[in-house]
């Protein structure tokens, strides 16, 4: 069964910088997409960033481009943040899918339990 558990959430002001961690255990596939995806109150939850683990392909929502990375990392998935902003503080979550990377977060199968993020 696939386990994916999030780590490096916190508070900083405007225009500082977090790294978030995904430890993902438990699948032996060798094409997956691994995602971040995040949720503020009353809001619906986004997509965030993208990974296809078969060629390395990121990509990227527009709100984000710029600021947010996925370092290349064979054992770990993280999200490099900077330039944070207010409008970013939301519970984050990282997820995991067969196949090819989408957009929707009901095609992720698999979901860590989330790490917040605050921005003031």
């Amino acid at each position: 069964q696939v386990q994916l558990v999030e780590s490096g959430g916190g508070s900083v002001q405007a225009g500082g910088s977090l790294r978030l961690s995904c430890a993902a255990s438990g699948y032996t596939y060798s094409s997956i997409c691994m995602g971040w995806f995040r949720q503020a109150p009353g809001k619906e939850r986004e997509a965030v960033a993208a990974v296809y683990t078969r060629d390395g392909t990121t990509d990227y929502a527009d709100s984000v481009k710029g600021r947010f990375t996925i370092p290349k990392d064979k054992n770990t998935l993280t999200l490099q943040m900077t330039n944070l902003q207010p409008e970013d503080t939301a519970m984050y979550y990282c997820a995991a899918k067969r196949g090819w990377c989408s957009w929707s977060s009901g095609d992720f199968n698999y979901w860590g339990q989330g790490t917040q993020v605050t921005v003031s």
